[in-house]
C-alpha cells in the first residue's frame, strides 16, 4: 500500500452543516475500508475530498458527542463485524443490498445464498433487525434477469431473511453516462418509463410484479418502499422511502432530527442531509451497473493508493489543497 503524505497547507472555517454521516453512497466502505474507518472513528476525524474540485478537502470531526447516526451502505459488512464493539457510543445503522445477481453482474460479491445471506443474519443478530435495511436494488430485466427470475430470487432471500429485518428496500435501474454502455451490453428494459406513467401495458404489468414483491415482503413480516422513483405504488402495498431516512434516524437516536431534504440528490430522492466520507471510483465491487466508478481499471489504481492509516481515503494531499474545518452542530433535541 502506499503511504499517504499528509502535509496540511492551511485550514479555514466554516459554520453550519449536520452530522448525520453517510459511508457511503460513493464506495463500499465496510467491504474494502473497514480499517480505515474504525481508524479514523479511534482518531476522531477524517479528510474528504470534494468530488467536483478536489482542491477542497474537509476535515470532519468524528466526535460522538457531533455525530447524530452513522449509516453504513454495503454489499458485505463482515470485514466489520468483530470489531462493532469500536461503534460503542454511536447509532448507527446498515443498509445491506442482497440481490439475486450472479457473478455476471456483481463479480466480487460473494456468493449469495453460502456466504451473504448468513452475514446479513449475523449482524443482525449482533445488532438487531431496525438497524439493518435489506435492499433488493437495483432492479432490471432482461433476457436472463426476467420478472419471474426477480420473483424467485427475492422470495427466497425473504424467506431467509425473516425476522432479521424490518424493512426492505427496493428501487429500478436508472441509465446514467457512467453505465450507459453497461446497460447496452446487457440489453436491459428499464422497467419503469422515465415519464414515470401508469396508463401503458408495460406499466400494468410491472406494477403487477410489484405487488407480488409487496406480499412476499408483508408476509415475511418486513414493510417495503421504493427509494427514488416517481410511480406511486401505495395501492401495491409499497410506500416511497429514503435511505438516509429521518423516521429511522429518529427511531434509533431516541430523539427528533432537525434537518432538512438534501439539495443534492434528485428531486425524488427523500433523503435527509448527510456528510457524505466516501470517494468515487474506490469500489472494487465491480457491480456491472455501478455508476460511482468510471472503470474497473481506474478502481484499481485509487485502490493501490489505499492507506489505512490515512485520514484520507485512496489518495493524499497535495499541493494547493485547501482544507477546510467543517464545523457541526448536532441535529437531534
Amino acid at each position: 500500500m502506499v503511504k499517504s503524505k499528509i502535509t496540511p497547507l492551511y485550514f479555514a472555517y466554516k459554520s453550519g452543516g449536520n452530522m448525520i454521516l453517510s459511508v457511503s453512497r460513493r464506495t463500499d466502505i465496510p467491504n474494502y475500508y473497514s480499517d480505515w474507518f474504525y481508524n479514523r472513528i479511534k482518531e476522531g476525524f477524517l479528510y474528504v475530498k470534494n468530488p467536483i474540485n478536489p482542491h477542497q478537502v474537509s476535515r470532519i470531526d468524528l466526535s460522538p458527542d457531533l455525530v447524530d447516526c452513522i449509516v453504513f451502505w454495503t454489499k458485505n459488512p463482515e470485514p466489520m463485524l468483530d470489531r462493532l464493539h469500536e461503534l460503542d457510543g454511536y447509532a448507527y445503522y446498515f443498509q445491506f443490498t442482497l440481490t439475486g445477481y450472479g457473478r455476471d453482474i456483481e463479480p466480487n460479491v460473494p456468493h449469495k445464498k453460502d456466504k451473504m445471506i448468513p452475514v446479513f443474519q449475523r449482524l443482525s443478530s449482533t445488532i438487531g433487525s431496525s438497524r439493518v435495511v435489506w435492499r433488493y436494488d437495483p432492479i432490471f430485466f432482461n433476457d436472463i434477469y426476467t420478472e419471474e427470475y426477480h420473483l424467485r430470487a427475492f422470495e427466497q432471500i425473504a424467506d431467509a431473511l425473516a425476522g432479521y429485518t424490518k424493512r426492505c428496500v427496493i428501487s429500478f435501474v436508472d441509465t446514467y453516462a457512467k453505465n450507459k454502455t453497461a446497460m447496452r451490453k446487457l440489453k436491459v428494459q428499464e422497467p419503469v418509463p422515465e415519464d414515470g406513467q401508469v396508463d401503458s401495458d408495460h406499466i400494468q404489468k410491472f406494477r403487477v410484479f410489484a405487488a407480488r414483491l409487496s406480499e412476499i415482503a408483508h408476509r415475511n413480516g418486513m414493510e417495503i418502499a421504493t427509494c427514488a422513483e416517481k410511480i406511486n405504488l401505495s395501492d401495491c402495498g409499497i410506500a416511497h422511502s429514503s435511505c438516509i431516512d429521518r423516521t429511522l434516524v429518529e427511531e434509533i437516536t431516541g430523539h427528533d432530527i432537525h434537518v432538512g431534504k438534501d439539495k443534492n440528490q434528485r428531486a425524488e430522492c427523500g433523503c435527509v442531509e448527510s456528510v457524505e466520507v466516501g470517494t468515487y471510483h474506490t469500489c472494487l465491487n465491480g457491480c456491472r451497473y455501478c455508476y460511482a466508478n468510471d472503470s474497473w481499471e481506474k478502481a484499481e489504481r485509487n485502490f493501490e493508493m489505499y492507506n489505512a492509516d490515512s485520514p484520507l481515503l485512496c489518495g493524499q494531499i497535495e499541493d494547493g489543497d485547501k482544507i477546510t474545518e467543517r464545523k457541526v452542530k448536532r441535529l437531534g433535541s
